[in-house]
This record gives C-alpha cells, sequence and structure tokens, in this order.
C-alpha cells in the first residue's frame, strides 16, 4: 500500500514538473541589468560629498596625506585650523618620545622652541 502511494505521488510530481507548475523559488541577484553599482552610484550622504571632493582634487577630511614641508621660514610647515589659534606639537626626532607642545596664532609664523622647525597657520573653513 506505501509502495502505491509512492509510486503514484512521483508520479504526478514527474508530471508538474514536465509541465512547468511548480513553483519556482525566486532567484536573487546581486547586481541590476547595468550590473555591479560603482561607489558613486550608491554613495549618499557625507560618503558622496568625499568622493566628489576628490574627484575634484580637494581633500575635505584630511584623507590624503599632508604635504611635506621644508619647516624653514621661507616654507614652513602649514597647519590648518578653524579657529584663530591652535596647540600644535612637535615631535622634534624621529625616535623622540617626548613631544614638544605650542600654541600657535594665525597670521604670525612661529618656531617650535626645541628643534627649529617653522609652523604657520592657515584657517580653513568646515566641508560641511
Amino acid at each position: 500500500m506505501a509502495t502505491q502511494f509512492l509510486i503514484r505521488t512521483s508520479y504526478k510530481a514527474v508530471r508538474l514538473a514536465a509541465a512547468n507548475h511548480l513553483p519556482r523559488t525566486p532567484v536573487r541577484v546581486m547586481c541590476t541589468a547595468k550590473g555591479i553599482p560603482t561607489n558613486e552610484e550608491q554613495a549618499t550622504g557625507l560618503e558622496l560629498r568625499a568622493l566628489l571632493a576628490q574627484k575634484k582634487g580637494k581633500d575635505p577630511y584630511s584623507i590624503f596625506r599632508p604635504k611635506e614641508y621644508a619647516g624653514t621660514s621661507e616654507d614652513p610647515h602649514i597647519v590648518p585650523s578653524i579657529g584663530d589659534k591652535r596647540l600644535v606639537g612637535c615631535l622634534c626626532e624621529e625616535d623622540n618620545t617626548a613631544i614638544v607642545w605650542f600654541w600657535l596664532h594665525e597670521g604670525n609664523p612661529k618656531r617650535c622652541p626645541s628643534c627649529g622647525s617653522h609652523y604657520k597657520l592657515i584657517h580653513q573653513e568646515l566641508p560641511h
């Protein structure tokens, strides 16, 4: 009796599958018809602003490596700030563990009291 039931149900299942009447599970794809979206296509908000600014060559959130300056009075290290003064720390030697801290004010470049490197404060607006 059980074998007849199995034979009947398997026969019906084969007939339905052949006639395409079985429900199919939907296939999930990871992309659209155009392909996988790029970063610019799927970015929103501040991430989109940063990507667009990087395309224009700007560095709104200090993502790029800072430009190297000689640190002389003719070519001082540039320190960006949104205010008129900023606390600057100078690591005078590579292997030095002590940081020399001093205040830097807008308009007048200052020299590190320990190593003699020159620093200049430049006013910078916030990107957002």
